[in-house]
C-alpha cells in the first residue's frame, strides 16, 4: 500500500448541504455553511473559525426538501475533527467523523 492510499471507510457524495456548527466549549455562537461532500460516516466544510485536531463536534444537517419529501429533514449530529485543512481564501477546510445523529422533529410550517 502506498503512502497516498485512500483512507476513507465510506463512498462520499459531494453534495452542498445547509449545516450549522453548534456552539460547544469555546465557541459561543452557531457558525452557519455548507456541506462540500457528505457520506454516513462523515462530512466536509469549509468555514471561518477555527478548529482542533480530535475535538468533538456538534452539527445540524438539513437534507433538503427534493432528497427527503414533502419537506426538509434536519438531523443533528455529534463527531470528531479528523482533519483541518489550510485553504487559500483564508478558510479553514474542516473533515469530521460523524459519531451519533439523530433526526429532529419537522419544523412547524409557516402560515
Amino acid at each position: 500500500m502506498s503512502d497516498g492510499a485512500e483512507r476513507r471507510e465510506a463512498r462520499r457524495f459531494t453534495m452542498t448541504l445547509p449545516l450549522r456548527v453548534l456552539p460547544f466549549e469555546t465557541r459561543d455562537s452557531e457558525l452557519q455553511t455548507q456541506t462540500r461532500d457528505v457520506s454516513y460516516r462523515g462530512l466536509y466544510f469549509l468555514a471561518d473559525a477555527n478548529f482542533e485536531l480530535d475535538s468533538e463536534i456538534d452539527f445540524v444537517l438539513t437534507l433538503p426538501q427534493q432528497v427527503t419529501q414533502p419537506g426538509g429533514v434536519d438531523i443533528r449530529c455529534r463527531g470528531r475533527i479528523v482533519r483541518v485543512d489550510s485553504n487559500l481564501n483564508g478558510q479553514k477546510g474542516v473533515a469530521a467523523k460523524i459519531e451519533r445523529y439523530e433526526f429532529l422533529p419537522a419544523a412547524a410550517s409557516a402560515a
